[in-house]
Formats: structure tokens, C-alpha cells, sequence
């Protein structure tokens, strides 16, 4: 009787960490949503709301860290509980900065709404947050799933948040060169841009932290891209005037 109220004391405290877990991944959606929200509608209000709401995710790190210790310490986990465990650790980090990217697109609310921009390059941005928070949530859906098999997603769609980002960064480069005026607000859209990538940079690190926790292993290397530059110019030696 005895073990068994260990085990079940013990299965407890894990699903206290992914609880945790699963409670932080909403809060940074939120917050990220809500700041691309202040930013795209100048609302300073909101972004303040925005900038207040990252001490949630302080402290929830905070208390997964604690947590994780004291189990650590406790129970001696082995194999595929301490990576669960030490999953949990890094997961929370992860989330932890997502929720400070979003705290820091908050910050350039104001700056940005003094000197409005194109509607088109705040389109942009809410595209690339879509990308960006729709990559985060499959990820966090894997988390509770555990179905690592459907993890082959994030890598395609880091690559799309990378070339959206890579058109609006040009684009904002574009208005910045026409009219100096633009310089010091696109200088404020390309950072938020910029925290926006990030966070699907953070994905993909959950996303191999949680094929570490359920199998173990290192998720296997990107497949090697095709030298198309290599193509071309073996076709060209092929031809003939």
C-alpha cells in the first residue's frame, strides 16, 4: 500500500510539471497575441497589459524549476522520467523568452504609433505572428500528446516563418530608403519582426526537446539540401550551341 502511494504521489508531481507546462504555452500565446493586437491597433493600453502580464511567466518558470529539483532530489528519477523532468526544465525556458518576446514587442507600441506605417507592413507582421504562434501550439499539442511522429512539421514550417521574415525585413528596408521619416519606426517593425522569427526559433527547440523526453535521442539531422547551383552548372556544361 505503501508503494503504491509513492507512485501515485510520484505521478502526480509529473503531471503537476506538464500542467505547468501546457498553463505557460497558453500565457505566451496570449501574450504574444495581444501584443501584436497593440501594435497593429496603437493601442498602449493593451501593451502595458502586456509588458505586466511576463511577471506570470517568472514565476511560473520559477515554480517548474523548483519543482523539478525537489522531484529530482526526492524520487532519483531514471531514464525516461528524469528526461521528462529535465524536459520540463528546458521547455519552461523556452516559453519563459517567448513570453519576453512578446514583452518586448509590447515595448515598441508607442514608438510605433507616432509614426504610423503602411497598413500592408502591419499585415505583414500579423501574418508572420500567425505563422509563428500556429507553429508554437502544434508543438505544445505534441507536448501533450507525445505523438512525436507528427513533429516533422516544425522544421517546414520554421522555413516558411524564415522566408516571410526575410520579405518583410526587405520591404521595410524598401520604405526606410524612400523617406528618411521611415527610418526610425521600420527600425522599431523590423525588431518586432525579428522577436517574431525568434519565437519560432523556440518551437523548434521544444519541439527536439520533447522528441528527447519520449524517444531518447537527438531528433535526426535536417536532410542535407540539394546544390542546385551544382545542377545548373553540370546542365550547362551539358549543353551545346
Amino acid at each position: 500500500m505503501q508503494s503504491q502511494h509513492i507512485v501515485s504521489a510520484y505521478d502526480d508531481e509529473l503531471k503537476f510539471l506538464a500542467r505547468k507546462i501546457a498553463a505557460m504555452g497558453g500565457q505566451a500565446e496570449r501574450m504574444v497575441d495581444q501584443a501584436i493586437a497593440a501594435l497593429v491597433n496603437a493601442d498602449p493600453a493593451l501593451g502595458q497589459r502586456v509588458i505586466q502580464d511576463d511577471i506570470v511567466l517568472d514565476e511560473a518558470q520559477r515554480e517548474i524549476d523548483d519543482k523539478a529539483i525537489l522531484i529530482i532530489a526526492r524520487r532519483q528519477p531514471m531514464a525516461t522520467d528524469l528526461r521528462e523532468i529535465v524536459g520540463a526544465i528546458r521547455i519552461s525556458a523556452d516559453l519563459e523568452r517567448v513570453g519576453d518576446l512578446g514583452k518586448n514587442i509590447a515595448k515598441r507600441v508607442t514608438a510605433v504609433a507616432e509614426g504610423r506605417q503602411p497598413n500592408s507592413l502591419f499585415r505583414g507582421l500579423e501574418a508572420l505572428a500567425e505563422l509563428a504562434l500556429t507553429q508554437l501550439k502544434e508543438v505544445l499539442d505534441v507536448y501533450a500528446s507525445r505523438s512525436v511522429e507528427r513533429i516533422g512539421f516544425v522544421r517546414d514550417r520554421d522555413e516558411q516563418i524564415d522566408a516571410m521574415y526575410t520579405s518583410l525585413f526587405r520591404e521595410l528596408l524598401t520604405y526606410m530608403m524612400e523617406d528618411p521619416r521611415n527610418i526610425t519606426p521600420c527600425t522599431h517593425l523590423l525588431f518586432v519582426a525579428k522577436n517574431i522569427e525568434r519565437i519560432g526559433d523556440h518551437a523548434t527547440n521544444i519541439a527536439e526537446t520533447i522528441y528527447y523526453i519520449v524517444t531518447g535521442e537527438q531528433m535526426p539531422p535536417e536532410r542535407p539540401k540539394e546544390d542546385k547551383s551544382h545542377r545548373v552548372t553540370l546542365e550547362g556544361e551539358g549543353k551545346t550551341n
